[in-house]
């Protein structure tokens, strides 16, 4: 079936389809704030006339071009292009900085790649098993799974857990900004309209990360630049990617495993895969400071996410993501109804499907490796010219989320935010956690106290919730643990 699926594939009319989504979904997702579901959601009208299978290969092709492109503006500009490249920020820019830029950018490339086909090909031959899987997550599941994905903030809080818990507090505090989810009362709103739906990621991604970076740059603008020696374009070598392979794989596993359950998304793959490097390790202490497997990891997580999130949308018709919904709109647009019986009824398209997502997996490598040259001339414009035009980026991207000058303020409010985090040495990725995981925290634990009539006892009664909460708890004890021993010594 799948060799059939690259036989319905091996058209003008679909490659070239292929190529124009990725190129698109590069160009996109490497400009902060604009995101590939917005992409999709935009081209959905544009696909009326074009056949079932070259519709949804476009979607999917954005959705896979986006995604690896997010991460060349975190490695550039350390600004995250798409809120699933944040965790590339901590070790992609670091080594960007030290002048090996196509390292860096070859190392998301060939890590994207290989979470992309793992991806895809757990989507062929394993989508039933999986979805199973994935059914048996509840509000308790989901609760204890996004405790355990707040817990990597102890992971990413440098040399001091106890700053990224203050840090973690506060992105918890944001992330109840907004109305209630179950009685629908404004929290923190202050009487305005704008905070009625609470504080958006995006903006606050971009001004933590890009804003701060603009404003510790302006500090020594007259003197040399952080870039202490010659930009190369030497790539990853074999050697180094094979050490990288068994941090891919498991990385690959954990982002196609996520996306498999509903409801989550690449940004907490991420997360969670450079929690799990950083942890197998056996040289923690170069993560964030370019480490090639804390650039690999998440790469390999939020690329399995692409694959990951179509598993529950083809086999129930239940949609894993935002990206997955407009997918859905678009299978429903050309009278297809995804489920079960996809696979009986419309197995040529599921099966085309697949092998699309293959090709595109590698035209992203294939552009990926070609632009890099290109990547690298950023780098070397003077930061006096760099510094106005990321500004002016990151100023269109907050502005074009909700077309809303609102937007740009709070940008430039967690840019100052994070300029004085960053001179405090506070770490910054635990607000970022917080708000992504903090809504999703109180929902599902809310919806599974209704769900036991006001008892905890879910906590320990189911098994899946009972090993992530056991998970969590240990990778918080070790992190206070390792830093204590560090003090003592």
């Amino acid at each position: 079936m799948l060799l059939q699926g690259f036989e319905q594939i091996l058209s003008i009319e679909i490659l070239l389809t292929i190529v124009i989504g990725v190129l698109l979904g590069i160009v996109v997702g490497s400009i902060p704030g604009l995101t590939s579901t917005m992409t999709i959601a935009l081209l959905l009208p544009f696909t009326f006339g074009m056949s079932p299978l070259a519709s949804i290969t476009l979607m999917v092709s954005v959705f896979i071009g986006g995604t690896f492109g997010g991460s060349v503006a975190s490695i550039l500009m350390r600004i995250p292009g798409t809120p699933a490249a944040a965790a590339t920020v901590f070790d992609g820019y670091p080594l960007a900085q030290k002048g090996e830029v196509g390292k860096a950018i070859s190392t998301v490339v060939v890590a994207s790649t290989f979470g992309g086909l793992f991806s895809v090909l757990t989507l062929t031959f394993f989508s039933p098993l999986l979805a199973k899987i994935a059914l048996q997550f509840g509000a308790p599941e989901f609760f204890a799974l996004t405790i355990f994905g707040l817990s990597i903030i102890s992971s990413v809080s440098a040399d001091s857990p106890l700053k990224g818990v203050i840090a973690a507090c506060f992105g918890l505090l944001v992330a109840m900004i907004g109305m209630d989810p179950t009685t629908a009362a404004p929290r923190f709103t202050f009487g305005t309209q704008n905070l009625m739906n609470g504080i958006n990621l995006v903006p606050a991604l971009i001004g933590l990360f890009g804003v701060s970076e603009i404003l510790i740059n302006m500090d020594n603008i007259n003197s040399k630049s952080k870039i202490t020696k010659k930009l190369t374009s030497k790539l990853i070598s074999m050697k180094e990617t094979i050490k990288l392979v068994p941090t891919m794989l498991r990385s690959s596993f954990i982002g196609t495993f996520i996306g498999s359950i509903p409801g989550t998304g690449a940004d907490i793959a991420a997360f969670i895969s450079y929690n799990e490097a950083k942890r197998w390790s056996k040289n923690k202490e170069k993560f964030g400071k370019g480490s090639l497997s804390g650039i690999a990891s998440p790469e390999s997580g939020n690329n399995g996410v692409t694959g990951g999130t179509m598993i529950p949308l083809l086999v129930f018709g239940i949609p894993g993501d935002a990206a997955a919904a407009v997918m859905l709109g678009a299978f429903l647009i050309h009278g297809i109804q995804p489920g079960p019986k996809m696979f009986q009824d419309d197995a040529g398209l599921v099966f085309g499907l697949f092998a699309a997502m293959i090709i595109a997996n590698i035209f992203m490598f294939i552009f990926g490796i070609s632009l890099i040259n290109y990547f690298k001339r950023i780098l070397s414009i003077d930061l006096k010219i760099l510094l106005p035009i990321i500004f002016v980026l990151t100023v269109v991207g907050s502005y074009a989320l909700n077309n809303t000058m609102f937007d740009v303020f709070v940008m430039l409010g967690f840019g100052t935010i994070g300029y004085l985090m960053r001179k405090g040495n506070i770490p910054i990725p635990p607000i970022i956690l917080a708000i992504i995981l903090g809504p999703m925290i109180e929902e599902n634990f809310r919806q599974a106290m209704i769900m036991n009539k006001g008892s905890v006892s879910f906590l320990y009664e189911r098994p899946i919730a009972l090993i992530f909460l056991s998970i969590a708890l240990l990778t918080f004890i070790s992190a206070f643990w390792s830093k204590n021993v560090k003090a003592n010594k």
